[in-house]
């Protein structure tokens, strides 16, 4: 009988907010897979657990996820994170998922602290139906143009970046829809520093941009009417 692979999801910012089922699954796996070898020991140390750590990235998911897939087929349990939040949401893991899936590998999502759900309900803005858009290009001519055709999404939309792109982003995202629309800025959610941003593009990103403050973001936009 194969292993269990789960996705736990870890804080994004603040170590409180990690589920007891999170933490007793960290305690009872074999193998914690994650991003960064670096932050899977800190995130292990913070909780006083010992266990091995590999690493998964976009440089080595291939290859990686052979290895684990050949782990859980011995009875190995893995436990698979992100450096932050839910696994696989915007970062590896697809493939070790899919190659789970079609080695008939049980996979069980353990829940936990996520960006998205604290900028949406905090928006104030209609969420009975809304569209994640992820990360934008970073090239800015392909981001105006990915801006202008979710300028026309009558469902509220969200966006994210890096956080050395903020300025940016709220400068091209206020040339497409100019006062026309309302935005959020969720920022630095979950830790001390948390603030939520209201108003439209121009005057976010002048904001923004007098203050030249750099940290994790979720951008929420209004849906045209």
């Amino acid at each position: 009988m194969a292993g269990i692979l789960y996705l736990v999801s870890t804080p994004i910012g603040n170590y409180e907010d990690i589920t007891l089922r999170a933490l007793r699954i960290l305690k009872e796996i074999d193998v914690l897979i994650c991003e960064e070898r670096k932050e899977g020991f800190r995130l292990l140390h913070h909780y006083q657990i010992e266990k091995p750590v590999e690493e998964l990235n976009e440089h080595n998911e291939v290859a990686v996820s052979s290895i684990v897939i050949g782990l859980l087929q011995k009875e190995k349990s893995v436990a698979l994170i992100s450096d932050a939040g839910t696994p696989v949401f915007s970062d590896p893991g697809k493939e070790l998922v899919r190659h789970a899936i079609q080695a008939g590998i049980r996979i069980v999502p353990i829940p936990g602290a996520s960006s998205l759900m604290p900028a949406l309900i905090t928006s104030g803005f209609a969420i009975d139906r809304f569209v994640f858009h992820g990360f934008l290009s970073p090239k800015r001519e392909r981001r105006i143009v990915e801006l202008k055709e979710l300028k026309k999404e009558k469902r509220t939309v969200v966006v994210m970046d890096t956080p050395y792109r903020l300025v940016q982003l709220l400068r091209d995202i206020a040339d497409v829809y100019g006062q026309e629309r309302r935005i959020c800025v969720g920022f630095d959610l979950t830790m001390g520093t948390e603030k939520f941003y209201y108003g439209t593009a121009p005057k976010l990103y002048q904001e923004f941009l007098k203050d030249n403050r750099k940290g994790e973001f979720v951008v929420v936009i209004e849906g045209a009417r």
